[in-house]
């Protein structure tokens, strides 16, 4: 009895002891280092990719059984990393140190001698079938005897070839023979690509089965006609069209190949369900030109079988809120084209502008071939302003006008390189319901550029041109004005321009000349740094000329819906009181996307 429950005592403790040393066990991780010698680049990136000894050399729970398998594996490791390299006589001396004591570091050292790379010593390359002289495929391989045997250059090779088999819609190629044959002793690799065609295929006829649009409409979005041959991507573009018109939730393009009939032409089926016809938004914002803001959007995607849309929004701010109701008509190409009916409702409380504009204008937007949006149409204002407290009267204006405006960037929303171009002419005629007559024109201008990788340069202007008999001919809301946010920082919106000699109050002017130069330096993660400068001004001939300067220092932060720009702006060239010598300093906060 008593030695019985002696031995259960010892086999209790044992298991005690066991379990404190697996306890203990993290605490004695093995300590490694690992090293690759002979290589370097794009081989010595390879091997440590599939090196598992340097894989796992951080692994707490790596044991020294572990690390030997690790390393006698490697050999082979180092040698299958290094074959897609065409090196397929490497010699490796490994050596593994173990360490002195229990807390030492073990050492696991290779030495590669990658040497010379197997190259190329024939090339079978055939393509067979209807689309045996299709030029889309290349004469010869494009890799040829004497290259090196380089396994990346092998799969993009035929990828290129199967890509232009199926783009020139033989859908039933086959590769009969795809083969890299390594002769060891000639050290030589021979190159086999048989591929057979097999018939050409075209599209057929296009149906659609939906029930939102009208089918005359949806014709317009596709672009090309039965009998093309057949492309998958042609057919993904149209899928891409239906998508971006906000039309349709979902878009699956059908092939009915089985239906092909004897001239290998395949029925297209678009099958397509409606997306969601209403889209709000609510939107809280601040900008110093304006205060903060409360943004209301309402869009309705689809109106009509034949596609109308319409978008409203209202913006409350402080000093300047508006209502404005956009209406499309697709015209022509639908994904280019279309007529836009657009009335809007202005109130102004500016240091400038105070009461009412409302406008209707009527266009017709197309996007060019070189990514121009052009819209040529007419406006017809009516605006019952105070100038400095000064009542203009009510005006009435029909105004033709065309403008041309382009985007290009890298990201729409934080810009690392692009820029925005915009050109507006437009005019108005004495009496064709207008009361004076005009012709001005603007250009306005931003570019955005990133260089040495932590440092963008963004640059931008605004140049404007009237031609009227006098700034009195002209209402207030076709003036030009400088200062504010995106203009010359350190004054107030619209509040820079010809001063009446008078009262010394901002009138507006026929000419406007601004611009501004910006470095900015990323300091951690989305935030940055920027110093400015901003220049120019609105100028009239009828009244004193000033230049206005502000210089200043600026903190973004790179947000998920653009950047937020805190600058503080500090007015150069006007007297604005005193400031104990330093020029008056002013506030900018604006939120969204840099172009």
């Amino acid at each position: 009895m008593f030695a019985r429950r002696a031995r259960a005592s010892r086999v209790l403790a044992a298991l005690v002891l066991v379990g404190q040393l697996a306890v203990a066990a993290p605490a004695l991780a093995l300590k490694l280092e690992v090293r690759v010698e002979g290589l370097k680049g794009a081989q010595e990136a390879n091997v440590l990719a599939l090196l598992g000894i340097h894989r796992e050399r951080d692994d707490a729970e790596l044991t020294a059984a572990r690390l030997e398998a690790l390393h006698r594996a490697a050999p082979e490791q180092i040698r299958e990393a290094l074959a897609p390299f065409g090196l397929y006589r490497v010699n490796i001396e490994d050596h593994l140190e173990r360490p002195p004591g229990d807390e030492g570091k073990w050492s696991a050292r290779y030495r590669v001698e990658p040497g010379e790379p197997v190259k190329i010593l024939s090339v079978d390359y055939q393509v067979s079938g209807e689309g045996a002289t299709n030029p889309a495929f290349p004469k010869i391989f494009p890799m040829k005897p004497g290259d090196v045997l380089l396994h990346s250059a092998y799969e993009k090779a035929k990828s290129d070839i199967r890509y232009a088999a199926t783009s020139e819609g033989y859908l039933d190629y086959q590769l009969t023979r795809h083969q890299v044959l390594i002769d060891p002793d000639a050290y030589a690799a021979h190159v086999l690509f048989h591929l057979d065609t097999g018939p050409e295929y075209r599209i057929g006829a296009v149906s659609f089965k939906q029930d939102l649009l009208d089918e005359d409409l949806l014709g317009r979005y596709v672009t090309f006609k039965p009998g093309d041959v057949y492309d998958p991507d042609v057919l993904l573009g149209l899928q891409g069209r239906l998508l971006g018109s906000e039309y349709y939730g979902e878009v699956e393009i059908v092939p009915l190949k089985d239906q092909a009939g004897p001239n290998h032409e395949v029925p297209i089926e678009i099958v397509a369900e409606r997306n969601k016809a209403n889209k709000y938004r609510v939107g809280l914002g601040y900008a110093t030109d304006v205060g903060p803001r409360l943004t209301l959007d309402y869009r309705r995607r689809y109106l009509t079988r034949h596609g109308h849309k319409l978008r409203t929004e209202l913006s409350l701010a402080p000093a300047l809120s508006q209502w404005e109701l956009d209406y499309r008509i697709p015209i022509q190409d639908p994904t280019r084209d279309y007529i836009i009916i657009k009335p809007r409702s202005s109130h102004y409380d500016t240091a400038t502008r105070t009461g009412w504009i409302q406008s209707l204008q009527v266009a017709h937007s197309t996007l060019t071939a070189r990514g121009w949006r052009r819209n040529i149409g007419i406006d017809y204002g009516y605006e019952d302003l105070y100038v400095n407290d000064v009542q203009m009267g009510a005006m009435n204006e029909l105004v033709p006008n065309i403008s041309w405006s382009k985007t290009v960037s890298d990201d729409p929303v934080n810009t690392s390189d692009g820029y925005r171009l915009k050109y507006t002419v437009m005019g108005a005629m004495d009496g064709v319901i207008s009361q004076e007559s005009y012709l001005s024109g603007l250009v306005q201008f931003k570019w955005v550029r990133r260089f040495a990788t932590d440092y963008r340069f963004i640059t931008r202007t605004d140049l404007g041109a009237t031609w009227a008999d006098s700034l009195d001919a002209l209402p207030a809301s076709r003036r030009f004005y400088a200062g504010g946010d995106g203009s010359i920082r350190g004054w107030g919106f619209d509040a820079l321009g010809p001063n009446d000699p008078i009262t010394n109050e901002t009138v507006g002017g026929r000419y406007l000349a601004v611009g501004s130069l910006e470095l900015e330096r990323r300091i951690k993660g989305p935030w940055s740094a920027a110093v400015f400068g901003d220049f120019g001004n609105a100028f009239d001939p009828d009244y004193e000329q000033e230049l206005a300067q502000s210089v200043g220092l600026g903190l973004r932060w790179a947000s998920p819906i653009g950047q937020v720009r805190f600058d503080v702006a500090f007015a150069l060239s006007k007297d604005q009181g005193d400031y104990d010598g330093l020029p008056p300093a002013r506030l900018h906060i604006v939120i969204g996307p840099d172009l």
